[in-house]
C-alpha cells in the first residue's frame, strides 16, 4: 500500500457571489503521507477550510483532481462521495455536530449502523474508543450533560470508529477554552503516534501548529510555504 493517502493536483475552487467570481483556491498541489499530523494554516479567508472540504469529499473542485488511497474522487457522483466519506474519512468539527437526542455511545455507534456492522462488533469498537478517550463513564450521557471538551472527545471517537484512512479536523479547538483545547490536541497527537491515525487540521491556533509534524501555510488560495 502506498504511503500517500491523499494527492491534491492543481486544484482550483471558484464560487459565484452574485456577478462576482470568487477564487477560493488558485491551483493547490499537495501530498499527505500516511501517519502524518498535518496542519493546514492561514488567516481567515485564505482557503484552508475550502481545501479541507474538498479533501473531505464535501465539495468538488472547479478544476484539478483529488486522489484518496488511489481513487480519483473529483468525478464521483454524490452517492459515491457519500460512500467514500463513510468508509475512508472521519470528521471532527469545531461545533462537535453530535446528535442531541442520542447518548455518547449512540453518537459513536451511528456511523457503524450506517455501514451495517453487526451489533457485537459495534459494541466492542464503541466501548474500546470511549475508554481509550477517557469517557467510558459518559457512555449513556447525552451531549447536554457533557462539557465542551467531553463532547469533542465523543466527536473524536465517532471519527475514529470506522477506522478511517484519514481524520479531518476543522478548527477543532475553536469552541474550547485554552486548557481544554490543549488537552484535545495532545489526545489527538497520542492517537496519531500510538495508532498511526493520519490527521489533517485546518487552524490558525498556534498550539495546534506547534504539535504538527508539518504545517502547510495557505494565503489567498495558494500555498505560501510547507
Amino acid at each position: 500500500m502506498s504511503d500517500v493517502v491523499v494527492t491534491v493536483e492543481r486544484v482550483t475552487k471558484e464560487y459565484a457571489l452574485g456577478r462576482t467570481i470568487v477564487k477560493a483556491l488558485r491551483g493547490i498541489s499537495l501530498e499527505i503521507q500516511r501517519g502524518e499530523f498535518l496542519c493546514i494554516a492561514g488567516p481567515s479567508g485564505s482557503g484552508k477550510t475550502t481545501l479541507l472540504n474538498l479533501i473531505g469529499c464535501l465539495d468538488k473542485p472547479t478544476s484539478g483532481r483529488i486522489v484518496i488511497e488511489g481513487q480519483d474522487v473529483s468525478k464521483l457522483s454524490p452517492k459515491e462521495l457519500a460512500w467514500v466519506r463513510r468508509r475512508r474519512l472521519g470528521f471532527v468539527f469545531q461545533t462537535f455536530n453530535l446528535v442531541p437526542v442520542l447518548t455518547a455511545y449512540e453518537n459513536v455507534e451511528l456511523p457503524l449502523l450506517l455501514l451495517g456492522v453487526e451489533a457485537a462488533e459495534r459494541r466492542r469498537r464503541v466501548y474500546e474508543l470511549l475508554e481509550a478517550l477517557g469517557i467510558g463513564d459518559l457512555a449513556h450521557h447525552r451531549p447536554d450533560e457533557m462539557s465542551g471538551g467531553q463532547q469533542q472527545r465523543v466527536s473524536i471517537a465517532r471519527a475514529l470508529v470506522t477506522k478511517p484512512a484519514l481524520v479531518l479536523a476543522d478548527e477543532p479547538t475553536a469552541n474550547l477554552d485554552s486548557e481544554t483545547g490543549k488537552a484535545i490536541i495532545e489526545l489527538m497527537h497520542t492517537l496519531n503516534t500510538e495508532r498511526g491515525t493520519t490527521f489533517v487540521f485546518s487552524t490558525h491556533d498556534p498550539k495546534v501548529m506547534e504539535r504538527a509534524s508539518r504545517v502547510v501555510q495557505i494565503r489567498d488560495g495558494l500555498i505560501d510555504h510547507m
